[in-house]
């Protein structure tokens, strides 16, 4: 007998890896990183355990697929930013809705069990930087590359500086849980920015 190869296996697939992803996100909003497991991840999901582990090595990994899978572009264009030729505007709307993100309980409990993970595997950091943060920071690095096109942004403005300078302290408030993470900041931030790197 064959085994079914088709549009209806293709779908199950899908749904099986769309139910792991949404436990494994669920679990994590719940519960202490340390008390999920593939094995309440598989049971939550309604799948085996060895469906999780033909697909994804560790605990971890599932983990940063569910976040991978928040990003994914469904037209499988690549990532872009805003861009209006109004800089700050753009970058205001981009920076409320990263702290909007890292503020959401579900988002922030995920980013900070992947971060936990990331400190003590290098192939998982690894992963982590080509297929989610080296993708974004090019993204970032364009939209302002375009601006300094336009005169917007100092010629000879160092832009990953510049990125550091927008995102650093955001992350470094989140990490702390120093501070809200509301518009005024977010804003403030990029208010700075452009005055440290505008012509």
């Amino acid at each position: 007998m064959s085994h079914p190869t088709g549009p209806d296996h293709s779908r199950r697939k899908e749904r099986s890896r769309q139910a792991i992803f949404a436990a494994t996100r669920a679990l994590v909003a719940e519960q202490p990183y340390s008390e999920v497991t593939v094995g309440a991840i598989a049971a939550r999901a309604g799948v085996g355990k060895q469906t999780i582990y033909r697909r994804w090595p560790s605990k971890s990994a599932v983990v940063f697929a569910a976040l991978l899978a928040l990003s994914e572009n469904p037209d499988g264009q690549s990532l872009t930013l805003p861009d209006t030729g109004d800089l700050a505007a753009d970058l205001k709307l981009v920076m409320r809705a990263t702290a909007e993100e890292f503020a959401d309980p579900s988002f922030d409990r995920l980013i900070r069990a992947l971060n936990t993970e990331i400190t003590h595997d290098p192939a998982l950091a690894a992963e982590y930087h080509t297929r989610l943060a080296q993708p974004l920071e090019e993204a970032k690095r364009a939209r302002l590359r375009s601006a300094q096109e336009a005169g917007q942004l100092g010629a000879e403005a160092d832009l990953d500086l510049a990125l550091d300078v927008l995102y650093a302290p955001l992350f470094q408030r989140w990490l702390h849980r120093s501070g809200p993470l509301d518009a005024a900041y977010t804003d403030s931030l990029v208010d700075a920015m452009l005055r440290a790197f505008s012509p």
